[in-house]
């Protein structure tokens, strides 16, 4: 039996009024809805300005609680009138703690949540200003359309997450960025391309649009194929919803035909986990 699931990528370019991006997210969500898509997927941190460009302690003032914080709240309202899974990304506080947390929310309430684990300490990306390493591992989200994982944009560039993500059964990922520089895009698209033929699962990169300091956020979501192809090109750098339909039946089938799950040999790689850092 063929399994087909519309699922969509909103690009947003936040303003520093959170409330007005929730508003507007609100909105291109109902839109995808109406559109018949059944997961729906928003950028990295989409309820919030790129404040990570710099190291400033007084943005910590905008990290919130995985219960009542507003975009957190704004999640969970939002999947359930919808009937939708929805996902976004929270700047987090846990008991003096801060993470940069995804959050999986369905019709009937919180289904899970992941802790970007690679955090960059980068130019215009000082995250570790911010954020803790995640501590949850890479959680798999058991949902009413599929078995799905999240990945939180640096994440990405390590093949150990998707590799996880692939043997606890996920069938399809969604990588929420926050990328800048249009002459980047294509080593994302490369990475992205190879981690869905290596493991044999869809995944769906949703990008920020517009300006942010020194940044432009260039947007050109798109999804990949099980066998590592684009299902369609990649988009525009304008807000709005881009669609993608995902057949997960396919999982299986391309996992038959390139068997690398199957052909592992994880005695032979132990070396990854002794090296020192």
């Amino acid at each position: 039996m063929t399994r087909k699931i519309k699922t969509a990528g909103v690009q947003l370019a936040p303003t520093p009024d959170r409330d007005r991006n929730l508003a507007k997210a609100g909105m291109l969500a109902e839109v995808a809805a109406g559109e018949g898509a059944k997961i729906i997927a928003l950028p990295q941190l989409f309820s919030l300005p790129w404040f990570p460009a710099t190291i400033d302690r007084k943005n910590m003032a905008l990290a919130e609680d995985l219960e009542s914080g507003p975009t957190s709240v704004f999640l969970r309202e939002t999947a359930a009138r919808l009937g939708t899974v929805l996902i976004g990304s929270i700047f987090e506080e846990d008991r003096g703690s801060y993470f940069n947390t995804a959050i999986v929310a369905g019709p009937d309430g919180l289904i899970g949540r992941y802790r970007k684990v690679h955090v960059p300490q980068i130019p215009l990306w000082e995250e570790r200003a911010y954020f803790s390493p995640g501590d949850l591992g890479f959680p798999v989200f058991d949902t009413p359309f599929g078995r799905i994982g999240v990945l939180l944009c640096w994440d990405i560039f390590f093949p150990e997450a998707f590799r996880i993500l692939a043997l606890k059964g996920a069938e399809m990922v969604f990588a929420l960025t926050a990328s800048a520089f249009d002459h980047s895009h294509r080593k994302w698209e490369r990475a992205i391309s190879a981690a869905a033929h290596a493991n044999g699962f869809f995944v769906f990169r949703v990008n920020r649009v517009g300006q942010s300091d020194k940044q432009e956020f260039y947007g050109k979501s798109f999804c990949c194929g099980p066998d590592g192809e684009m299902l369609d090109e990649p988009s525009g750098a304008s807000e709005g919803v881009v669609m993608a339909e995902a057949a997960l039946s396919e999982v299986a089938s391309v996992r038959n035909e390139w068997v690398f799950l199957k052909d592992r040999r994880p005695g032979a790689y132990t070396e990854i986990t002794e090296a020192q850092e």
